[in-house]
């Protein structure tokens, strides 16, 4: 008589197309486990991920646990990757990191889902001064108080052969030109592999002899920021550079920016969340790993050796901070153009009138289209427009090349060159166009 086959095991990944739960995605299935992923924005993560079960969700807003059920419907455990590092138009920490984050584990202890692992972050501790820490500290201690089956997983600085946060910053950081800027250049950082965690996440969800345990996932050896953005500069092929020590007080305006920025729906690493983490340096117990899942953590070198960068990493490098000064200058170039064009409105009706326009009708078209150009100018600093406000730079672009063409033809002779000069913007705006995806 033929057994039955064993019914394979099935997992719930939340934040599971962000830069850890990718990897713990990959691993899962390796394990040839089923794998539901859970995330707000799915429609690329799907294509990248065909063999996952795709649900789409806000966290933010699943705050009662009842809006789990469907979720964890025939689960074996949870996995949550999720997280974010400051509030913004796109992110609510406490939310994600406590109202969403709990009721899922209470939806998990009604259901009879018992084990959960949660990815948290090393270096939380009580008396941190910044949301994310205590948001997170509050995630574990709600977690503690349940009757589950939990592991909590806390993780240095994940570094990955893919980039995001704040390993995409440190990259950035280190291939700037003739020197590496660092705030808290001294803080002791232990960096993790994405792998290694992604393996302690998988061994966590099968481990059920171990439960209730928090663990922290570190490298062995301990390096500041200053060795690890050096070695990170080696990593990338570039030519070695001195470390130039920024004090914190000439980069927290800088932080203040970002935190606008923030605001305005751009995920920047450079906030003042970071500098205040990076002061207290990142560090845990690098033995923890080893004594309950039977993982030891790889070292600094290990990492950078498995990963052999390319040519495509020098590019995302050095682009990294040409990216937001190309959209400042796209902002400042549309509104300035704008400004000028209804301060000057009467000198481009007078073209108009050359064509044999209306006066009226002229005057109109040149008033309309500075005010389009301010709008677009305007929209391009938010992130959840900026991808559509730059392609209608480039159409926009295009319409004005080809009207100004048929209405005054002789403006391509202008000495100061004033069609010519819109040519470089519109390129500009389509390579902008070409590296806005976040992840």
């Amino acid at each position: 008589m033929e057994s039955e086959p064993q019914r394979r095991r099935r997992i719930l990944v939340v934040g599971a197309y962000g830069l850890i739960g990718a990897y713990v995605l990959a691993r899962l299935q390796a394990r040839r486990i089923d794998v539901v992923a859970f995330g707000r924005d799915i429609e690329v993560a799907a294509r990248r991920f065909p063999y996952a079960q795709w649900i789409a969700g806000d966290m933010a807003t699943m705050t009662k646990p009842e809006d789990w059920n469907a979720a964890i419907a025939g689960v074996d455990a949870v996995v949550n990757c999720a997280g974010a590092l400051l509030d913004g138009p796109r992110d609510d920490l406490e939310a994600v990191h406590v109202e969403g984050t709990l009721a899922l584990y209470k939806a998990c202890a009604a259901a009879g889902v018992r084990r959960v692992v949660h990815v948290s972050a090393a270096g939380i501790a009580a008396g941190r001064p910044t949301p994310f820490s205590r948001t997170k500290l509050a995630a574990e201690e709600g977690l503690k108080a349940l009757d589950l089956d939990w592991l909590i997983l806390r993780p240095g600085f994940v570094l990955a052969p893919t980039a995001y946060g704040g390993s995409a910053l440190l990259r950035g950081l280190a291939a700037f030109p003739l020197v590496i800027p660092a705030v808290h250049s001294r803080s002791v950082v232990q960096p993790v592999s994405v792998e290694d965690v992604a393996e302690a996440v998988a061994r966590a969800a099968e481990a059920w002899r171990h439960a209730r345990v928090s663990i922290d996932l570190v490298a062995p050896d301990k390096t500041t920021l200053a060795d690890l953005l050096v070695a990170m500069r080696g990593w990338l092929g570039l030519p070695p550079a001195r470390i130039l020590r920024i004090p914190a007080a000439i980069a927290w305006p800088f932080a203040l920016v970002a935190n606008l920025a923030g605001r305005l729906g751009w995920r920047s690493p450079m906030r003042t969340t970071t500098l205040r983490q990076m002061k207290s340096g990142i560090a845990g117990d690098s033995d923890s790993a080893q004594r309950v899942l039977g993982i030891k953590p790889r070292d600094l070198a290990s990492m950078l050796t498995a990963w052999p960068s390319g040519v495509q990493e020098r590019w995302f490098a050095r682009l990294y901070f040409l990216k937001p000064l190309a959209i400042l200058t796209l902002a400042l170039f549309w509104m300035a153009s704008g400004v000028f064009g209804l301060v000057g409105h009467e000198r481009a009706a007078e073209l108009s009138l050359a064509a044999n326009w209306p006066p009226l009708l002229g005057t109109a078209a040149v008033i309309a289209g500075s005010l389009l150009d301010i709008l677009l100018g305007a929209m391009v600093l938010v992130r959840r427009r900026s991808t559509l406000a730059l392609r209608a730079m480039v159409l926009l672009t295009i319409l004005y090349l080809v009207a100004a063409s048929l209405i005054a033809p002789t403006l391509w002779l202008d000495p100061l060159g004033p069609l010519l000069k819109t040519i470089p913007a519109a390129l500009l705006a389509l390579i902008t166009l070409a590296v806005m995806d976040e992840r």
